[in-house]
């Protein structure tokens, strides 16, 4: 996985994690909800990646 990579799904972690607690912040279900979709894709994101380079290796 190449570092933009790694730098790419942290950030997109982070920004999941903002909006969620944004959301736990102001009662708002849909940023609460929108904020755990981001998180998770980011680590699937993150998983695809290790996957692939277990397999180049």
């Amino acid at each position: 996985m190449g570092a933009d990579d790694k730098i790419k799904n942290a950030a997109d972690k982070l920004k999941g994690s903002a909006k969620e607690k944004v959301g736990d912040a102001t009662d708002n279900e849909d940023l609460q909800a929108e904020g755990r979709v981001d998180e998770s894709k980011a680590d699937l994101k993150q998983a695809t990646e290790k996957a692939k380079d277990a397999f180049k290796n």
